[in-house]
């Protein structure tokens, strides 16, 4: 078995280091060789004993569980091979040389796994067991068996085929590849480019999650600064909710890469420097400019690379980040303009919270305050999955969530970017059902800024019902396997969604979202605010009395149609671009209207519903002047992965010196060390051929956005 010798599961260590000038890694020199002030080191202990108390380290026991687990899942696999090598006729000399080697990739590897963290396996086998049947079926119904293991749950037609399970209480994600060898060596190099002779692409999948991991920990240039770096943000993505690759945000080792890259910026930074600086490089860097750690390598085994020059595909990814082991690809496709949006909000925020540390005015607790997504919105769209029993909900949980992103992606395309999502990548549960029950939730808004032409629509019942269809081609549905997407108001939020089971006093915009405001005048935003609510007030009485909408209906809990049939359910729902929102249901529909306990609710009209939304809702964008300096040059080959691997640097340079000018009252050396760039560094942002970007800036406060609207539910 091959595992990690360091306590937390990660690489060995490296002693620290000073870097000079000429030892480089990564595709340019550093912004900064700069090394920490006594104000940095004071800044940096206050942030480790943050995250020791915030409970981020596993106790010694745990690691001995999990240390304990993983040796049992070796001697597992071992017999699984010699047990098939010996049904296959093989001779008793193969038998006794069979041998399957569990390799860890991801946090645990990192070495940046925390409590309750699961663990990512690799069973590495020899070329005659396969995936499909020996993996699938012959091992999944060896761990079914075994009373350590729970949970089972099978997922082989992923992007990269898993078996999730738990073993003693420990999650495991074990993946499997198949290598051209009879024998498979106990101290195989899995990073030697040999393991991917004559593999599928799949394996090759498999195979890079343990290679990019260790070629992170080789082009780091202190191991001990990028873990903690990276655990600190890695728990800030989850409280700020950006942690879900599987949403459309970023995953564990998207957020890996782009740690790295800024150890890489710079050498000699400790984590509380690494920490602000990452939010603010990464607050100016020029997406679709691509994060790399090392230049990508092209090789004789033909697996196609990341390449927007020859890969029409890759124009189109909008925030690509690049792993360093070859075949190299783009490790978050999976982000969408609507997400991308929602990062780089977060970004801002990071930015201004840690500018804040360093001046003294803000604790790090400040950084991790939790994002309140329930009071961002005033509309959102839930998403309920229900199943017979708890094992059957897992498995259709888990078909429906992979599936959400698409449903991000259909909204954007059918209101060409004007209807922007913001799914939320945390799972909720009503417990007071009688079946099993998990829901997801997105929040909607108009694209910020944006004033829609006189009468026109933007009609998402379409989109939800080309979801639903999808969602129900399940190879693996059952009865009882249901889902439900309806249309919910904030106010009619269900109660289960609050952790203490109660809607709490919403804060002020000023308050809840001050770091988004900072230097806005009280009085002035007051005072605007009263205008909106009185101009909103007198819109919606000309819309009572133009079109005669019937008297708001006041709601506890929202309410759901539940259609006969899918073909019975043609409500409709869209998007009014100046009036707003507006669901129409056409005559004849046989529908049910059913409240959130189930009860059913008669003689409930949704015919006549209209949605404001206010033209001056939130807060728009500034142009950057910092942004117009950089320069932006069309490139209709594509990119140079050589040059255009990085933003501008000249952008860094105005962003670092900016930001150490208003520094300069406590740490004087700030602006010497963020002004000093080679001009080698000046990269030219280069633009994609046919892609054209439609994220866009959105104040996080959504006060403005006015719904008023029926419920609409779209059934299976």
């Amino acid at each position: 078995m091959v595992v990690s010798d360091a306590p937390n599961g990660g690489g060995s260590s490296s002693p620290p280091l000073v870097v000079e000038q000429t030892n480089t890694l990564g595709i340019t020199k550093p912004i900064s060789l700069a090394g920490p002030t006594d104000a940095d080191l004071h800044r940096n202990a206050e942030l480790e004993k943050f995250l020791l108390d915030s409970g981020l380290y596993e106790s010694n026991e745990e690691a001995a569980t999990r240390r304990e687990v993983l040796q049992r899942l070796d001697q597992t696999v071992k017999s699984w091979v010699k047990q098939l090598t010996r049904q296959r006729g093989y001779t008793d000399q193969m038998v006794e040389d069979a041998n399957a080697v569990i390799f860890t990739f991801g946090s645990y590897r990192l070495g940046v796994h925390g409590p309750g963290a699961d663990i990512d396996t690799l069973c590495v086998g020899p070329s005659y067991v396969n995936r499909e049947e020996d993996f699938f079926i012959i091992l999944h119904n060896i761990l079914a068996e075994m009373e350590e293991v729970t949970e089972l749950q099978p997922v082989p037609d992923a992007h990269v085929p898993v078996m999730k399970f738990k073993f003693q209480g420990i999650s495991i994600d074990l993946l499997y590849a198949s290598i051209s060898l009879l024998v498979v060596p106990e101290d195989l190099d899995i990073s030697h480019g040999s393991v991917l002779y004559d593999v599928d692409e799949p394996t090759v999948r498999s195979l890079n999650g343990c290679r990019v991991a260790d070629q992170i920990l080789k082009l780091v240039p202190n191991v001990e600064h990028f873990r903690t770096t990276l655990r600190c943000l890695k728990f800030w993505a989850k409280r700020r909710g950006v942690y879900s690759n599987v949403t459309g945000f970023l995953g564990g080792v998207n957020w890996a890469l782009l740690v790295a890259r800024i150890c890489q910026l710079y050498p000699n930074a400790i984590p509380s420097m690494l920490v602000s600086r990452f939010f603010r490089v990464y607050t100016q860097w020029r997406w679709p400019n691509p994060v790399m750690l090392c230049t990508i390598e092209e090789n004789e085994l033909g697996f196609p690379v990341w390449d927007p020059r020859r890969n029409p595909r890759d124009r189109y990814h909008i925030m690509p980040i690049i792993t360093p082991a070859y075949p190299c690809m783009n490790s978050s496709y999976n982000v969408s303009a609507s997400t991308l949006r929602v990062m780089k909000e977060q970004f801002r925020y990071g930015n201004k919270i840690c500018d804040e540390i360093e001046l003294s005015k803000a604790q790090w607790s400040a950084l991790f305050q939790p994002y309140f997504f329930f009071e961002a919105y005033k509309n959102y769209l839930q998403v309920d999955i229900l199943a017979a029993d708890t094992d059957d909900l897992l498995a259709w949980k888990g078909w429906v969530e992979s599936r959400l992103r698409q449903l991000t992606l259909k909204i954007e395309r059918d209101t060409n970017g004007m209807l922007q999502c913001h799914p939320y990548p945390h799972e909720y549960a009503d417990t007071s059902r009688h079946c099993a029950h998990s829901a997801f939730f997105m929040g909607l808004q108009r694209k910020e800024g944006e004033k829609g032409q006189e009468g026109q629509q933007f009609d998402i019942r379409g989109t939800v019902d080309e979801f639903r269809q999808e969602i129900n081609m399940y190879m693996y549905w059952k009865p009882g396997m249901e889902i439900f997407v309806s249309h919910v108001r904030r106010k009619q939020l269900p109660l289960f969604v609050f952790p203490d089971g109660y809607k709490r006093n919403r804060m002020s915009r000023h308050i809840s979202h001050s770091a988004e405001k900072m230097g806005e005048d009280a009085a002035k935003s007051n005072l605007g605010s009263s205008e909106r609510s009185v101009k909103r007030k007198n819109d919606h009485e000309m819309l009572d009395e133009k079109l005669g909408k019937p008297e708001k209906r006041a709601s506890i809990s929202p309410q759901r149609l539940v259609c006969v049939s899918p073909e019975s359910c043609s409500s409709q729902m869209s998007i009014d671009g100046t009036k707003g929102v507006r669901l129409a249901k056409n005559a004849g529909t046989k529908c049910e209207i059913k409240s959130s306990n189930g009860l059913l609710e008669n003689g409930i009209s949704t015919e006549g519903a209209y949605v404001h939304l206010s033209e001056t809702g939130g807060v728009h964008p500034k142009n950057d002047s910092q942004n117009s300096r950089c320069s932006e040059v069309q490139n209709e080959n594509g990119v140079d992965r050589n040059k255009a691997g990085e933003m501008d640097l000249d952008c860094l340079e105005s962003a670092e010196t900016a930001s150490s000018k208003s520094l300069s009252n406590c740490k004087e050396s700030a602006v010497d060390m963020d002004q000093r760039l080679d001009n080698t560094h000046n990269f030219q942002r280069t633009e994609y051929s046919d892609y054209v970007p439609t994220a866009s800036s959105q104040a996080l406060n959504c006060e403005e956005d006015e719904f008023e609207l029926n419920h609409m539910t779209f059934g299976r």
